[in-house]
């Protein structure tokens, strides 16, 4: 059984090749706590969000702490769980915590609301096993254990920054970086504990999301349309794409002083603001909303061509015009990204070995876990050390390549070498090809000397493979993928005749940010017409023919 003692076989050695020598990780050692934890079971009603039981919790700890708590500090998961270094003075109880209302996003003023709370002993959460675990004494990892002290170190970040999944993210951890399209990055760490061979650690990592940029909403609208909005009417196209880029985005009004106030965008209007009015009143009187704005608040709406927000109650809902509306800060931009967000984020997270030691280091004492309330409370302690690891540099082994290539073997050099001279032991053949082209600036000339070019040196390298193509590079529209492809791909299976042999690939030239374009392409190929694929990006055709 996993929970009883057992005794495992010793190791009967260890490795003895390469060069010893002892490198950091990116663990921090912890001990455990000598506390004896307790779980209570919480129950808020009405439900609530997360976020809202953990402000009905928090202010339940401010005002009754030190009296009905006994002045404990509990750590709360956000759901049904609460766990404390010692047992409370009850076994159950009842409590009423009034709070306002969180800013829902429709506009309108919170209200004070009152929360139900009860809390009822669960169970003793015993640490012993995990001890055990580490002292190699039990066979399975007890995740209870674990999980109880991720929820206790996890108490102090969760309040003070953005967190998502197990990492937590702050504009205050370095510089932004735009990704372009109205999007940004934000640093962040990840923390997770984790049991090793050294004991307890806590295991930290840099990390980045990417947010929606604190922009006004019209220069929000002209990034993602990547063009000048501010004297023409929008398309029918770009007002759905507005529309999806922003629903359910928060925003706050700008034309009333120092009043902020916060609405969520649930929609756009399908008429300009010139062409939108409303009732004000019981009475029947309608407004434009552009007459509106200058008698009630002295605006004068600018750009009247463009639609409105619709924010607030669907039924009735209120209108924005844009150019009122920034986009509040801290939210997690959750849509997909395109291919130059992509390789922006990565271009931000990828970071030299002793960048990243000095980032992790710092994000530490940043944390500053000996000063935690949390921590204090339940006896953890983590150390400000990278934890030392013994390691071992193993030489590298010498690659073999064909004999018939000028340099039968390579001895790689701090993990690096080329295909230079080089040819495959046993080079692939592809006899039946074909080149489809997406990308509207590559030519016909270009794509025809790359694809050239790309079988030459598949030949220089040891592949039997066909100069030629079996029919010549073809453009096709990226909307018109899946039924570019497969007649194609009918027309290519025509042209081999009786012979009857298969398209053995197809390679892709497709631009380079591409949005669906690759997933669709993959799928037509390999679910559609059984057809192994390679793309390739506009800028490495450039580059080959250069």
């Amino acid at each position: 059984r996993a929970d009883s003692s057992c005794k495992f076989p010793h190791r009967p050695g260890s490795g003895r090749a390469g060069t010893r020598c002892l490198v950091k990780a990116n663990h921090f050692l912890a001990e455990l706590p000598d506390k004896d934890l307790h779980q209570y079971d919480v129950a808020i009603t009405p439900e609530t969000s997360r976020v809202s039981g953990r402000a009905v919790m928090a202010e339940l700890v401010r005002l009754h702490r030190a009296s009905y708590l006994g002045g404990r500090l509990p750590a709360y998961d956000g759901r049904k769980s609460m766990y404390t270094a010692g047992p409370l003075p009850f076994t159950s109880k009842e409590f009423h915590i009034t709070l306002l209302e969180e800013d829902d996003g429709s506009g309108q003023e919170r209200r004070e609301r009152t929360f139900k709370v009860v809390i009822r002993y669960a169970a003793r959460a015993d640490l012993r096993r995990l001890e055990q675990y580490i002292a190699g004494r039990q066979a399975e990892a007890p995740q209870e254990a674990l999980q109880v002290l991720d929820i206790v170190l996890r108490e102090l970040p969760t309040a003070r920054y953005a967190p998502y999944g197990r990492s937590f993210f702050s504009p205050d951890f370095g510089r932004r970086r735009s990704l372009g399209d109205g999007v940004e990055s934000w640093r962040g760490f990840y923390q997770t504990i984790r049991p090793t061979q050294m004991g307890l650690s806590l295991n930290i990592d840099m990390s980045a999301t990417s947010f929606f940029e604190p922009l006004p909403v019209l220069d929000f609208v002209g990034q993602l349309l990547n063009a000048d909005i501010h004297s023409r009417s929008l398309s029918d196209a770009e007002r759905v794409k507005i529309k999806k880029a922003l629903r359910g985005v928060k925003v706050e009004v700008t034309h009333r002083g120092n009043i902020r106030r916060k609405y969520r965008i649930s929609g756009l209007t399908p008429q300009t603001t010139r062409e939108l009015s409303f009732p004000v009143d019981q009475g029947g009187t309608v407004k434009s909303v552009v007459q509106y704005f200058q008698e009630t608040y002295g605006f004068a709406i600018q750009h009247i061509n463009l639609p409105c927000l619709t924010v607030g109650n669907q039924q009735r809902p209120n209108y924005l015009p844009m150019e009122v509306c920034k986009i509040v800060e801290g939210q997690r931009y959750s849509k997909r990204l395109n291919q130059g967000q992509i390789r922006a984020l990565l271009e931000e997270t990828c970071q030299r070995p002793h960048d990243r030691e000095r980032d992790i280091v710092q994000m530490v004492n940043h944390n500053s876990y000996h000063d935690d309330p949390y921590a204090k409370e339940f006896g953890i302690k983590i150390s400000e050390r990278l934890a030392s690891v013994e390691a071992r540099i193993l030489p590298a082994p010498r690659l073999k390549y064909s004999e018939t290539g000028r340099e039968k073997d390579c001895l790689p050099r701090v993990g690096q070498w080329n295909m230079m001279n080089k040819k495959m032991v046993n080079g692939a053949r592809v006899r039946s090809w074909l080149c489809v082209n997406f990308a509207r600036n590559v030519q016909e000339s270009m794509a025809t000397g790359f694809c050239r070019e790309l079988a030459r040196m598949c030949q220089a390298s040891g592949m039997d493979f066909a100069l030629e193509p079996v029919l010549p590079v073809i453009y096709v529209r990226p909307d018109q993928v899946e039924r570019g492809l497969k007649a194609r791909f009918h027309d290519a299976m025509t042209a081999l005749g009786p012979q009857r042999k298969e398209i053995e690939l197809l390679i892709g030239i497709l631009p380079d940010n591409n949005g669906s374009l690759y997933g669709d392409l993959k799928r037509v190929c390999e679910i559609d017409l059984g057809l192994i694929s390679q793309c390739c990006l506009t800028k490495q055709v450039f580059k080959m023919n250069k």
